[in-house]
Order: C-alpha cells, then structure tokens, then sequence
C-alpha cells in the first residue's frame, strides 16, 4: 500500500514574520517590509506561538508588546537569524562568481608536468578562488570525499562522469638508466622482459598491474617481476633513475629525464596508446561558478597548446619540403 507522505513544518517557519513585528512593534509596517498582507504576518506569528507554545506577542488596539517569553524567544532567534542569512549571502556569492576553495585530486607524477602551469595562470586569473590540490593515486569518490573534480588517465574515469581532456592520447613507454642497460642486455621484444627487474605498479584496489603492449593489431598484457613494487609513477622512476631496473610509464612524464640523459626508452615499437589525461567531475547540473571557471581556462590553455602544436608541426612540415 502506498504512504502518504507530508513534510513537517519547519522550526522556522513564522520566525521572520515575528522579528519585522518585534522591530516594528507594528504588524502593519512588519508587512509591508516583508511584501505580504498584514493578514498573512498575522497567521504566521500565530502559526509560531502554537508552535512554541506560549504568547509572544501583547495585542491591544493602539500597541504590539512582547511578552516575557517573545522577548527571552527574540534574544534567541535574531542572532541566529542573522547567523542564517549570513550564511545564505555567502552560499549565493558562491553560486554566482568564481570564489571560494576548489578541491583537486590528482596522481603525483601529473602535479609538476601538468598541472601546475595551469594552477599558477588560474590562480592569477581568479585571485578570490583557493585552489587545493590532493596528490593521490587513489581513485577517489569525489562526492563522498568533498571534491569538485580529479584528473586521471581515461582510462580509470568512471563512465558516469563527465570529462574534459587535458592532453593528446600518450604513449605508454619502457624506460631504464644507461647504467641499468649496461648490465643487461637491452631489451628487444617483450619476451625479454623475463631477464630484467622490472617495477610494478599497485592499484588502489590492492591488485598489480601488468605491462600492457601492442603488437601489430595485438594487445598484449604481460606479467613481469622485479624487487619493487609502488602505489605512484614518481616512485618507480626514481628507482629506474637509480638503476634499479625497467619502469612503464605515461611518455610524457618521462620525457625530461629521456632528454638529459637519465633514462633511455627501450620497446618503442610495442609502446600502446592511452586515452590521454581528463578533467573528470560528476554533473554539469551542480556546477559551481569556480569550477566553471576552472573548466574553461583549462580549454582555452589546451586551445592555445594545440594552436602551437599545429603552428611548430606546420613549419616542420615546410622545413621539410623546401629540403
């Protein structure tokens, strides 16, 4: 059988009507600051005291005083009142102007390569928004944990959330010191992976990830061992640098330490593709203003890189043909 269900009145209801009286001692004035009839000011004050039991208010033909218990219940419900649209001014400045804290969460490796060029020109651009970033591996709920959105490789975002890209699709590449590869003979198919340490990665559910690859149309997950394991992409490329052994990493995390010479890619023709880095977030329905803003410096950040992109690829391509 089906309930039917009412919600109950509110504590607060009548609670506004009763201070414009009490200020005015005049139910007349009270409603005409509040835009009602003086009718509707009296049902409310008399909806309240019902509620709370005791008079408030002393009525005579010429005046409105309060009674002991209207002046101990107004000492009480004016600054909390107060307190209320206060807090309500505030909830509607967030909801109309990019202010207020913004909470990110973000693997480590993405903080300096990524993210932080694109904090520094938002933060100078919206000086009233407080940008705080959580450096996390971990897949986070980002309405259970209070964030407004996270960046992850595509791959990981779960389907129901909306996202915005950060980068082109990257490649997934092997990566070792020069030393390393000295000691061991330099990897040329995957199966060689069997002689060399290899550093795995443990995702948050608690499993390790294999090494994905491609081979021709192939794609191909392979299981290698090696003496660490890490929860973060930092982690293992620190121990490659030290020599360690062979780390799978994003390319462009990587590509730094490729070009000084820290680190050399090994399997570049079984490189796999990823998806590439997002901007993910739950609804475009509860977007807050600071969020919105944040989006959208994002995009025109990525326009203007691809813009560059095209304009450096253009004038190689030229390069190449006047040759």
């Amino acid at each position: 059988m089906k309930q039917n269900f009412t919600v109950r009145q509110g504590a607060l209801d009548g609670v506004e009507a009763f201070l414009s009286v009490a200020q005015h001692r005049n139910f007349r004035k009270a409603a005409a600051e509040l835009g009602v009839t003086p009718s509707a000011i009296s049902q409310a004050v008399r909806a309240l005291e019902a509620r709370v039991g005791a008079a408030l208010f002393i009525r005579t033909t010429r005046s409105v005083g309060l009674t002991e218990a209207g002046e101990r219940f107004l000492s009480r419900a004016k600054p909390a009142f107060e307190e209320l649209v206060a807090a309500s001014n505030i909830a509607r400045d967030l909801g109309q102007r990019p202010s207020g804290l913004l909470r990110l969460t973000v693997p480590r490796a993405v903080v300096p390569i990524l993210l932080e060029p694109l904090v520094a020109s938002f933060c100078q651009a919206y000086p009233e928004v407080e940008v705080e970033i959580a450096a996390s591996e971990e897949l986070t709920d980002l309405a259970a944990e209070g964030f407004d959105a996270g960046i992850r490789l595509g791959q990981f975002i779960a389907a129901d959330m909306v996202a915005v890209r950060l980068t082109r699709p990257i490649p997934l590449v092997v990566v070792g010191c020069p030393e390393y590869l000295r000691r061991r003979k330099r990897p040329e198919r995957i199966d060689d992976l069997r002689q060399h340490a290899c550093m795995r990665m443990r995702r948050s559910n608690g499993s390790i990830a294999p090494w994905s690859f491609v081979d021709g149309n192939k794609t191909i997950e392979a299981i290698v061992s090696g003496p660490l394991i890490a929860n973060d992409i930092p982690t293992m490329l620190g121990a490659a640098i030290e020599g360690l052994g062979l780390a799978q990493v994003p390319e462009p995390i990587a590509a730094s330490l490729v070009k000084a010479g820290q680190l050399v890619r090994v399997l570049e023709p079984f490189a796999p593709m990823t998806p590439g880095v997002f901007l993910y977030y739950p609804s475009r329905h509860q977007m807050m203003p600071k969020l919105r803003a944040f989006i959208d410096h994002v995009k025109s950040r990525s326009g203007a890189a691809d813009k560059t992109r095209r304009h450096v690829d253009d004038k190689r391509t030229r390069g190449m043909k006047m040759r």
